[in-house]
């Protein structure tokens, strides 16, 4: 065989490359539509959801959730390009806890201090620390599959970035149906989960995103 043939051979067997922007996204939308499938078909939203989007601590439960998801998201696909480094950018990531501080600090001066206690163990802190683990799951599969197609210097890192991502999907979904809207309870019991979830996506990716 001649040798350009050889090298003519070997450009068509050549994979075309992967738009990691096309795969994260994907991923991220399967994630979150069975997640949200899983969600509906077992819990649905909270009854007097009605009553529920016109206060203002059931609307700070979405800006937390939400921009906790947008940060992380932000942050997964540089982490699984070589070469990309998101130091500069991990600053967004501050976001949710320090809105999740300042609304914790604003509920502790409007609410008497014999209800603290009560708003911060809620009805549903075993529910929040399962549910939200449970939904997290789907988009975190999904995800994994999906950044195997890069290449992450800090695999650990991008595992746990998928977590944050998942948990972002998980945590808006359940924000509907949990009746706890106290900051106090939020900042307690969310992350908690949130920590769990992204404890397992960094082992998991050190073991799973390794190239």
């Amino acid at each position: 065989m001649k040798t350009e043939d050889l090298i003519t051979l070997i450009a068509q067997d050549a994979r075309r490359p992967v738009n990691l922007t096309v795969v994260l996204s994907g991923a991220v939308a399967a994630g979150a539509l069975v997640s949200g499938l899983a969600f509906f078909l077992t819990l649905g939203f909270r009854h007097d959801i009605g009553q529920a989007v016109e206060t203002v601590r059931f609307g700070f439960k979405f800006v937390v959730t939400l921009s906790l998801f947008a940060a992380a998201l932000s942050l997964t696909g540089p982490a699984i390009r070589p070469g990309r480094d998101i130091g500069g950018r991990r600053w967004l990531l501050l976001i949710a806890p320090v809105l999740l501080l300042a609304a914790t600090a604003v509920e502790l001066s409007v609410t008497p201090s014999d209800v603290w206690l009560d708003e911060l163990v809620g009805h549903n802190a075993l529910h929040c620390l399962t549910i939200i683990p449970a939904l997290s799951a789907f988009p975190g599969i999904f995800l994994f599959l999906a950044m195997g197609q890069g290449a992450p210097e800090n695999p650990g890192l991008a595992g746990a970035l998928a977590g944050l991502v998942s948990v972002g999907i998980a945590a808006t979904l359940y924000a509907t149906n949990c009746f706890d809207d106290s900051p106090l309870f939020v900042a307690t019991w969310y992350p908690l989960a949130t920590l769990f979830v992204v404890t397992i996506g960094y082992f998991a990716g050190k073991r799973f995103l390794r190239w």
